[in-house]
C-alpha cells in the first residue's frame, strides 16, 4: 500500500510521538465510524437540558427580576447583571467545550471520527447570536451531531432541524400559518429563516432550483415547531409542535404535493430532499473540499454519492468513501487547514499542554473564569477562528483564500511562538521523529530548520508550524 504520512493530517490530527504509524492507513481511518466515542474528559460534561436551564435563569433573572428592581438605576443594575453573569456560567461554559472538544482531538482514540464531527457541527451551524454559543452550540453538537454520525444522513438533517439550539437560531418559534388556528385571528405571520436554511445550507442547496415559493411552502410546513413558552422559562423550554400554529392544507414543495399531517409533513419533505441528486451532490462536494481540496473534481465526489446511494444515506458510509477518496488523491491534493485544526494538529503531533486539566477547569460560580480556564478560547479568538462563533449560518469557510490574508497568517506566526512554551519537547531526535510520521517529504522540512539557529527552539518550532508543509495537508 502507497504510504503518505500528510493523510494522518488530511483527515485526522496527525500521529503524536507516542503514536504508532498504522501499518494500513485507510482502514486505520475507516475503521473509526463503527461506534460514537466515549469522551474521554474527566471534567464536568454538562447536559444540553441543564445548560438550558442555566440559560433560562440567567434570561429570567435578567428581564424579570434585575430590569424591574433596577429600572432606575442604571449603575446597580449594570453591577447584578454582573453577578449574573458570573453566576450562571455565561463567560465559563463555551470555554469548557472547548476543552472537551479538544481533549478529544489531541488525546482520543478515533481522531478521524472527531475531525468528521468538526465538519458537520460546521455544516448544521449555529451562528454568533442570543447567546447560543455560551449555553447552547457545545451541548447541541455533542448530543444532536454526534451521535447522529453513525446514522443515516436523513437522520442527523431530521435531528438537528428539531432540535432546540436550531430552531431558537433561525427563529422557528416565531412562525405562525397565517391560516393556522391561532394566526387567523393574529397579526403574526411565517418566518422564512429556517426553511430558506434548511434547503439552501443543509440539503438540497440552490443548484436544485428551488423557488421562492418552494421556500414559502417549506415554511408553511414547519410552522408549529417550536419552544414550549412558559412564565418562568421563557424561550428555553422543551421542542414541541404546536399544531394551532402550523398551517393547514396541503403544501407543494418543488413540484410534489404533501398531504396536511401535520407534524409527519417535515419528516415527509426531509425525506424527499435528503434523496434529491443535488443534495447528495453539494453534500460529497463539501465534504470533499473540506477533507482534499478547495474544488474537489468528478473522480472524488462520484465515489462518495455511490456509496450513499448504495448505503440509502449512511454516515459510515459515506465517511468511508470520504476518507478513501481523499487518501487516493493523497499524492496530488493538499488542503489548506483551519486555523483550529492547524493548532489541533500541533498539540497533539507535538504534545503540548493545550486543553487546560479537567481539575483546573472546575467552576464555583463566584466569580469570573480564570485566564487558564479561558485560554482555549482566547487564543482561538486570536486566531480569528471561534468554532462556535460562526459569523452566518453557513459556518466557517472551507476556502483557502478566506484564511490567507496577512493578518491571519502573522497571527498563525505570533501563535506558534506562543506554543513553543506550552510544553513542547525539545529533544531534537523526537522532532525528527514528528516530521518523519506526518510529512511526505520530511527531508525538504529538516532543510527549513537546518538554517534556523540550534539553541533556540522556538524558531525551529515556528518554522515547521508555519511552513506550507504545515499548514497544508
Amino acid at each position: 500500500m502507497r504510504m503518505y504520512n500528510s493523510f494522518y493530517r488530511k483527515v485526522a490530527f496527525g500521529l503524536g510521538v507516542d503514536e504508532n504509524i498504522p501499518s494500513d492507513p485507510l482502514e486505520w481511518a475507516q475503521s473509526q465510524f463503527s461506534t460514537i466515542p466515549k469522551f474521554s474528559w474527566q471534567g464536568k460534561i454538562p447536559s444540553e437540558k441543564e445548560m438550558r436551564e442555566k440559560h433560562g435563569e440567567r434570561i429570567y433573572q435578567d428581564r424579570k427580576v434585575l430590569r424591574k428592581k433596577f429600572k432606575n438605576d442604571k449603575k446597580k443594575y449594570k453591577a447584578e447583571k454582573q453577578k449574573l453573569r458570573i453566576k450562571t456560567g455565561q463567560h465559563f461554559y463555551e470555554s469548557n467545550e472547548l476543552a472537551i472538544r479538544h481533549n478529544e482531538a489531541i488525546n482520543g482514540s478515533s481522531p478521524v471520527f472527531e475531525r468528521f464531527w468538526h465538519f458537520w457541527g460546521n455544516h448544521f451551524a449555529i451562528s454568533e447570536k442570543d447567546f447560543l454559543p455560551e449555553y447552547a452550540t457545545g451541548p447541541y453538537q455533542r448530543e444532536i451531531i454526534r451521535p447522529n454520525m453513525i446514522n443515516t444522513f436523513e437522520d442527523m438533517v431530521r435531528e438537528a432541524t428539531i432540535s432546540w439550539a436550531m430552531i431558537n437560531h433561525l427563529d422557528n418559534s416565531d412562525s405562525v400559518g397565517p391560516r393556522s388556528k391561532y394566526g387567523i385571528n393574529s397579526r403574526e405571520t411565517i418566518n422564512e429563516n429556517h426553511a430558506r436554511e434548511l434547503l439552501e445550507l443543509h440539503t438540497v442547496s440552490p443548484e436544485a432550483g428551488y423557488t421562492q415559493e418552494d421556500v414559502i411552502q417549506m415554511t408553511y410546513v414547519m410552522t408549529g415547531w417550536q419552544y414550549k413558552w412558559s412564565q418562568k422559562k421563557l424561550e428555553t423550554g422543551d421542542i414541541w409542535f404546536n399544531f394551532e400554529h402550523h398551517e393547514p392544507n396541503n403544501k407543494t414543495i418543488m413540484g410534489k404535493t404533501y398531504k396536511a399531517d401535520n407534524k409527519r409533513e417535515l419528516f415527509n419533505v426531509i425525506k424527499d430532499l435528503v434523496n434529491h441528486p443535488s443534495c447528495k451532490r453539494f453534500i460529497a462536494t463539501k465534504l470533499c473540499r473540506h477533507f482534499i481540496t478547495d474544488y474537489p473534481t468528478d473522480e472524488m465526489i462520484k465515489p462518495v454519492i455511490i456509496a450513499w446511494n448504495k448505503s440509502d444515506g449512511s454516515l459510515p458510509e459515506i465517511h468511508k468513501a470520504v476518507i478513501k477518496s481523499a487518501f487516493e488523491h493523497s499524492d496530488t491534493t493538499r488542503k489548506f487547514q483551519k486555523p483550529e485544526t492547524w493548532i489541533l494538529q500541533m498539540a497533539r503531533m507535538f504534545g503540548f499542554g493545550w486543553v487546560p486539566k479537567p481539575e483546573k477547569m472546575k467552576y464555583n460560580f463566584d466569580k469570573e473564569p480564570s485566564d487558564y480556564q479561558t485560554q482555549i478560547e482566547s487564543n482561538l479568538k486570536e486566531l480569528g477562528h471561534l468554532p462556535y462563533r460562526p459569523q452566518q449560518p453557513n459556518g466557517w469557510s472551507d476556502f483557502e483564500e478566506d484564511w490567507l490574508s496577512p493578518e491571519l497568517i502573522i497571527r498563525r506566526l505570533i501563535m506558534a511562538s506562543k506554543m513553543s512554551n506550552y510544553g513542547v519537547s525539545r529533544k531534537d531526535n523526537l522532532i525528527k521523529t514528528i516530521i518523519e510520521k506526518n510529512f511526505d517529504k520530511p527531508d525538504q522540512i529538516f532543510k527549513l530548520i537546518e538554517k534556523q539557529d540550534k539553541n533556540l527552539f522556538s524558531n525551529k518550532f515556528a518554522t515547521i508550524c508555519n511552513s506550507s508543509y504545515m499548514l497544508k495537508a
